[in-house]
């Protein structure tokens, strides 16, 4: 585009010397031509004096982009984070984006709830394998340990004493042991009458104390099978009301509170606690590294049906969707608040350590072409204005 630029230049100055004084209706053609070659360099000018000195002559304000490319930079800067990152522009894209219900669709298709988790399962295996026995066992004693020591952990438990009482969430242990105690006792009666036995008077006959075991043996027996098969037994309702009152008292009551703190203390301090955390820890660690390993694996399934899940549900719940483009947007929008300036100062840095003649010599390949359709058309208005210019005056000679 430079070579047509200064080609048409040089044309304007071959037509204007073949028609220079030849009279009789070349005179137009000649002042066009003058004009046309005055347009031309006059924008040759202005496009040169953009990124160099013109024919290396230090003009003043000329060579500016290489002179202020700094200056440039900081603008440019300013101009982005002003003008593009707004919270209202920022929340506006991302709102008519929709982010939140096309990854909900792309979620919802198995194959890719299954790519997630494939493609997360190493980032978390590695994760968990550069956590080794004596970082759990640093976490453990020196994290959180202390941590629990120092924190009264008494009214915590009792609201969730009161909270699992209140939602009946324990009947499936007492359930549980209800079950157990009844079956130990009925593959047991010899151990329970050997233990009845013992505690008889030496004074009764034999006799005596063997029927009075094994009707102590029926009634047990028949005690836990009321207890198992009630759920309004008077042993379950006794046990609730226990529960509930403990924790009222480890909510509400020193004595208490103060038993358990101390039961917690002398609990942290034994040495095996801190062991036994470690060795849990550990198990959960290996346990997770293997589901992780294993495609097929429970783990792994659950987790792709749980992406897959929240997909469903985001793509069919309008409310669960408002409040998760809410939620990102806010996000978005707080980001880059906190971080925009850093962002944008990617540009002035950049620029910054651009040497001149490379930040010119950049910018001049990315718009040069237009510039130089500037100095084409200043040829081609140069000449119009030219040729009108000499017929008025024509007309008024």
């Amino acid at each position: 585009m430079r070579v047509v630029a200064t080609g048409l230049l040089v044309l304007m100055a071959v037509i204007y010397v073949l028609t220079y004084d030849r009279g009789s209706g070349w005179d137009y053609v000649n002042s066009a031509a003058e004009a046309g070659m005055i347009g031309a360099i006059a924008d040759w000018f202005a496009v040169t004096a953009l990124f160099r000195h013109p024919l290396g002559i230090p003009i003043p304000h000329t060579a500016l982009v290489s002179r202020r490319k700094n200056d440039l930079g900081a603008s440019l800067e300013q101009f982005v984070r002003e003008n593009f990152l707004t919270p209202a522009v920022l929340r506006e894209k991302f709102t008519d984006a929709q982010v939140v219900l096309r990854l909900g669709e792309w979620l919802a298709e198995p194959e890719h709830a299954e790519r997630v988790v494939s493609e997360a399962a190493p980032f978390l295996r590695r994760g968990l394998e550069r956590v080794d026995e004596p970082e759990l066992r640093t976490l453990i004693e020196d994290v959180l340990l202390p941590r629990v020591r120092r924190e009264p952990l008494s009214p915590v438990a009792g609201h969730l004493l009161e909270r699992v009482i209140e939602d009946g969430s324990h009947h499936g242990l007492v359930d549980l042991a209800a079950r157990e105690l009844h079956a130990w006792l009925a593959l047991h009666q010899d151990e329970v009458e050997v233990i009845v036995r013992s505690r008889a008077p030496s004074w009764a006959p034999s006799w005596v104390n063997d029927q009075v075991t094994r009707r102590v043996y029926q009634e047990v027996l028949r005690w836990a099978r009321d207890v198992k098969d009630d759920p309004r037994h008077n042993v379950r309702q006794a046990l609730d009301s226990y529960l509930s009152e403990l924790g009222a008292d480890l909510q509400h009551e020193p004595r208490t509170q103060a038993r358990f703190e101390s039961l917690k203390e002398r609990l942290l301090e034994h040495p095996q606690v801190a062991t036994t955390g470690v060795r849990l820890a550990e198990t959960l660690r290996n346990s997770v590294l293997e589901a992780l390993e294993d495609p097929a694996s429970p783990l792994r399934e659950r987790m792709v049906s749980a992406l897959r899940d929240l997909g469903a549900r985001v793509v069919t719940d309008g409310g669960l969707r408002a409040k998760l483009d809410e939620w990102t947007a806010d996000t978005v929008v707080a980001l880059v608040e906190r971080y925009g300036p850093e962002i944008t100062s990617v540009i002035s840095s950049t620029i910054e350590r651009w040497d001149a003649r490379e930040a010119s010599e950049k910018i001049e390949l990315h718009v040069g072409r237009d510039l130089q359709f500037i100095r084409i058309n200043g040829t081609v208005v140069g000449a119009l204005v030219g040729l009108v210019i000499h017929g008025l005056s024509q007309l008024l000679l």
